[in-house]
């Protein structure tokens, strides 16, 4: 029987919970994540995020987005987001060339990659509230910094890797590892698609130098207009059916939605229209000849299916209109003092040159447990993800671990991974066995 997700039933958190799980949110240096007391802050991030998306996928008290907000702990969030980006992009290449590294599980170093994937799944609900967006103050310069990154890894990604299914992981599980990381980067980088829309929504409120960054420093609305242009949510799979990336998943499209928007589409479009309608940031940005250029390639996206669909980008087809006859004036120059962001080159700073310590470090502390110690992971694991919570949260059936086709049986000892037939389990036990141990173990400890 499905649970209602406003139901007790459902809940996550009680209010009191999520108030001490925000409150004790801390910052962490690169050489304690993985280790214990980090460990343990991914649960409660994760029990918070669960939460966060209960409450307003059956628009309920959003209370875990009240306690972020009341304690002050965006700023926080943010800086957990991208220490996890830097540990990925430093830390973990050397530990997968390390020679004497070859751990039992690579689990532990999956919950590190996993965190990011929480954090951002997280923001993302709650920065939807301007509120949010003020609280994180400074921090949130690094914010609009990070979800360039993302959107600039997206827009390579469209060039290389346009229209091609990727193959399932093989090889070491350190191998598979990394092909999971990068599979996961993808979802992220959708992600910051909306907090970067969110950004835009509330630019208004938030400190001048946001507005610099996103439309001078980096030049964003040229770099909307090459996602539009390339949609890297978009490909063809092997039998020439068009797909779309919603909700994690990739997803055959019928005939008749084709030119249906997805979520991420609109928050692209949403984006360009915050960004280019809005007075304060048409006095900012430059509409050189190379920009107006760029930003004229909109013109031919914006057909009459496309406003249908999103009535206010009609503002922004005249605005177009209007660009392509005239030469805007120069942008105006004030002289001001402008904030620049501090989080990602601090963490470069205190750990520069130190990058192979630290992967060392944590390959004696945390990414070389004992079975014990596995199970203890795994058992907390299996508290914090409560399988009848899940199930209600999941937008679609759950597909088999070995041929990805909907699946209707769940293994029995684990009750995590799921099959389509008998023989799918039987094929998928070489690989399944290990976690599946572990899993059921945790369930009976």
């Amino acid at each position: 029987m499905a649970v209602e997700l406003n139901s007790p039933d459902t809940a996550v958190l009680l209010p009191t919970e999520a108030a001490g799980y925000a409150g004790s949110l801390q910052e962490f240096p690169l050489r304690d994540i993985g280790g214990p007391r980090w460990f343990r802050q991914h649960e409660y991030i994760e029990k918070l995020n669960m939460q966060a998306i209960i409450s307003a996928t059956a628009e309920g008290d959003e209370f875990v987005k009240e306690h972020i907000y009341s304690l002050g702990k965006a700023p926080t969030l943010i800086h957990e987001l991208i220490a996890v980006e830097v540990w990925k992009q430093k830390v973990f290449p050397i530990l997968c060339q390390l020679q004497d590294f070859n751990p039992k599980s690579t689990f532990p170093i999956y919950m590190v990659i996993y965190h990011e994937a929480t954090i951002i799944n997280l923001l993302e609900t709650i920065f939807y509230h301007k509120d949010v967006c003020e609280s994180a103050e400074e921090a949130v310069l690094d914010l609009a910094d990070y979800c360039h990154r993302k959107l600039t890894l997206l827009a390579a990604q469209s060039e290389s890797c346009e229209n091609q299914e990727r193959d399932p992981p093989t090889g070491t599980s350190l191998t598979e590892l990394k092909k999971q990381s990068q599979d996961l980067e993808f979802d992220i980088s959708v992600k910051a698609v909306s907090i970067l829309r969110y950004i835009t929504d509330h630019i208004d409120s938030l400190p001048i130098s946001v507005q610099t960054r996103l439309l001078n420093t980096h030049n964003v609305p040229c770099l909307l207009v090459q996602l539009v242009d390339h949609c890297p949510w978009r490909r063809y799979n092997s039998k020439g059916e068009l797909q779309k990336y919603a909700d994690g998943k990739w997803h055959t499209v019928p005939l008749e939605d084709h030119l249906k928007i997805t979520k991420v589409d609109g928050q692209v479009w949403i984006a360009l229209y915050n960004l280019l309608l809005r007075p304060d940031c048409q006095k900012s940005y430059d509409f050189n000849n190379i920009n107006k250029t760029q930003l004229l390639k909109l013109q031919g996206f914006l057909t009459e299916v496309l406003i249908d669909q999103l009535p206010n980008l009609v503002e922004l087809q005249r605005f177009l209109s209007h660009l392509a006859m005239v030469d805007p004036p120069p942008p105006k120059k004030n002289l001001i003092l402008e904030q620049v962001p501090d989080i990602r080159n601090r963490i470069f700073c205190e750990n520069s040159n130190k990058w192979k310590a630290i992967a060392k470090h944590l390959v004696k502390t945390a990414f070389n447990p004992s079975e014990q110690e596995l199970l203890q992971q795994a058992h907390r694991l299996a508290e914090t993800y409560n399988l009848n919570v899940m199930e209600n949260l999941i937008p679609e059936r759950p597909k088999c671990g070995f041929c990805g086709v909907e699946a209707a049986k769940r293994c029995s000892r684990c009750q995590i991974e799921w099959y389509c037939a008998r023989e799918c389990q039987v094929k998928h036990w070489s690989k399944h066995k290990k976690a599946c141990d572990l899993m059921a173990g945790a369930v009976k400890a």
